[in-house]
């Protein structure tokens, strides 16, 4: 009889671990809190009351994402979940993972100025070129003399900074402080300072890992180098539409049984092994589902509290979870639903000077044949998806932050900010009368004129926070760990980041069940071999106590140039007639 394998939790990690356990022969129950959707914070949802006239609600969600290049790990999950085009009736030959369409620029749009516009993939045409060239030329940035050489220093600092030197230095420094903001224009610190960190890791620059934030900025920066490498995806519909519900029908078929509506209320512990999980349903039913082995793919806030005496007993360092369960932050969507169509940019936005650091995508124009007519009132030709990251600092409008706003408030708050960033020099984007509708995630909760409470928030990678986060295994032998506060090369909390921690908790259960199973893959983050050599460096400065610096010998130099000269032997070689 096959292990049977209690997944707690039923998002990206949960359902991570129920597709590579599935398909190893395992007996595998998903238990996961919503009553109507699976995958978590990457969910879409039907907004509820929008739809009339015999037509379906609107798409909304918790807040948009996207797919880098470096992303390997979901990618490839992607790719073995069945996809069948309802329209064609044609199957995708690499299933939910041909759903993913390429953006190809991303802007950054400031308060009453011009907006920098830059490519998000290496150039391949003439029109590329020009963007670069404008925005090399033309943009005035308000960066001061200098600024975008020392911008171009820290990235090199990054890119050839050892390991180790990341893992024992850069862990421990604020963004804030590595990128020396201080000292800098206003310009510097919210186009590389502060429009980074608080879109990417969702942090504020003062507390965000460098290492966290610098691993992953580079990981982009290698993907625009690289002419073979799709740098920003996105999907090509709802997400429930072209991944989940593909997704979770997948699992359901090859026989996970998924249970939703049920959430984790329990661990039962003897001080050796767990040997149950209480789950409890809307109605306050309570049932113990037992398993072989168990599987927490819960967020961190969510598994913090259910760790008790005796799960402590046998594993003291579970208390770290408590710990880290505070450093969760609020990000979370708004969608504005138009009657006109404003596409904006054919990618993604970052509003750097918006005091509720907003990140916002045009979505239709990568939606394809999805026939937007056929939902809402009918009307809507625009779905503008944004993400508000800080919930904290005072609006432009009300003057009250985002937690101390009514949902009406919030609405009008960043709404006046995507206007004042995209309404600029006599261009005018957005209409106050083009906007249909809109929708604030249902994770959001307001109660008396406030928005008091999130459901579901983000863990934020802040510095000295490393070595609190755990291993997918723990010391209790038949308890394993998935969600994106794992360990893992990913580091960033994440999609890519969740699947891999579920690969590792496989893993560990394939080993200590004994299986045959083959292992999941585990992929590392990219370092370019061409930067072996200053990394060498760096390792040797570091074993002897120094800092990095940017001078190296003239041997190091001439290894790195003999590298470039066999690396592109090696393009040369491969495709002879480029």
């Amino acid at each position: 009889m096959s292990p049977k394998v209690v997944i707690l939790g039923g998002g990206v990690a949960g359902m991570s671990a129920a597709h590579e356990l599935i398909e190893r022969g395992f007996a595998v129950e998903v238990y996961e809190k919503k009553p109507d959707y699976v995958g978590g914070k990457a969910r879409s949802v039907n907004v509820p009351g929008s739809a009339s006239g015999g037509r379906l609600p609107l798409p909304g969600e918790h807040g948009f994402r996207f797919f880098p290049g470096f992303y390997r790990h979901i990618t490839d999950t992607m790719k073995r979940i069945p996809f069948l085009n309802p329209k064609t009736g044609k199957a995708n030959k690499r299933g939910v993972f041909d759903n993913l369409v390429q953006s190809n620029k991303m802007m950054m749009a400031r308060f009453d100025q011009a907006p920098i516009i830059a490519l998000s993939k290496f150039p391949t045409s003439l029109a590329d070129l020009e963007v670069i060239y404008d925005d090399i030329f033309k943009t005035h940035t308000g960066l001061k003399p200098g600024e975008s050489k020392l911008m171009a220093h820290k990235l090199w600092q990054l890119m050839t900074s050892c390991k180790t030197r990341r893992l024992d230095d850069y862990e421990s420094i604020g963004w804030w402080e590595f990128t020396e903001a201080d000292d800098h224009s206003d310009a510097y610190k919210a186009l590389f300072v502060n429009g980074l960190t608080r879109t990417l890791v969702a942090a504020k620059a003062r507390k965000a890992s460098t290492k966290t934030g610098g691993d992953i900025l580079i990981q982009l920066v290698f993907d625009l180098l690289n002419p073979e490498i799709q740098v920003d995806r996105v999907l090509n519909g709802p997400t429930n539409d072209v991944w989940l519900n593909p997704w979770y029908d997948y699992l359901v078929k090859r026989g996970v049984y998924y249970e939703k509506g049920q959430e984790t209320v329990e661990f039962l512990c003897d001080k050796k092994t767990i040997t149950g999980v209480v789950v409890e349903d809307a109605d306050g039913n309570r049932k113990t589902v037992q398993g072989d082995y168990y599987i927490s793919a819960m967020p961190v806030e969510a598994m913090a509290p259910l760790i008790n005496e005796n799960m402590l007993y046998k594993d003291a360092c579970l208390e770290n979870i408590s710990t880290l369960a505070n450093n969760v932050d609020w990000m979370n969507g708004i969608q504005f639903y138009l009657s006109d169509q404003v596409d904006i940019i054919d990618g993604h936005i970052i509003c750097v000077d918006t005091p509720w650091a907003l990140t916002a995508i045009s979505q239709l124009q990568f939606w394809g044949d999805f026939e937007v007519s056929g939902y809402g009132d009918g009307t809507v030709k625009t779905v503008l998806s944004v993400d508000v990251s800080d919930w904290e600092t005072p609006g432009i409008l009300y003057g009250k932050s985002a937690q101390q706003c009514t949902f009406s408030e919030i609405k009008d708050e960043v709404w006046a900010q995507l206007k004042r960033s995209f309404n600029v020099e006599g261009k005018i984007l957005l209409h106050d009368e083009s906007l249909v509708t809109y929708y604030i995630d249902s994770d959001i909760v307001e109660k008396n004129g406030v928005t008091f409470q999130n459901t579901e928030k983000l863990l934020v990678n802040l510095t000295n926070t490393w070595d609190l986060r755990p291993n997918s295994y723990t010391e209790i032998p038949n308890l394993f760990l998935a969600s994106d506060y794992v360990k893992t090369f990913t580091d960033l909390a994440s999609m890519e980041g969740a699947n891999e921690a579920a690969r590792r908790a496989v893993n560990n259960i394939i080993k200590r069940s004994g299986s045959n199973a083959p292992l999941c893959t585990l992929w590392d983050l990219h370092e370019p071999f061409l930067l072996l050599p200053f990394r060498w460096f760096d390792k040797i400065r570091y074993r002897k106590g120094l800092n990095w610096h940017s001078d190296v010998p003239k041997t190091v130099q001439t290894v790195a140039s003999a590298n470039a000269f066999f690396q592109k032997m090696k393009v040369v070689v491969k495709r002879p007639f480029l």
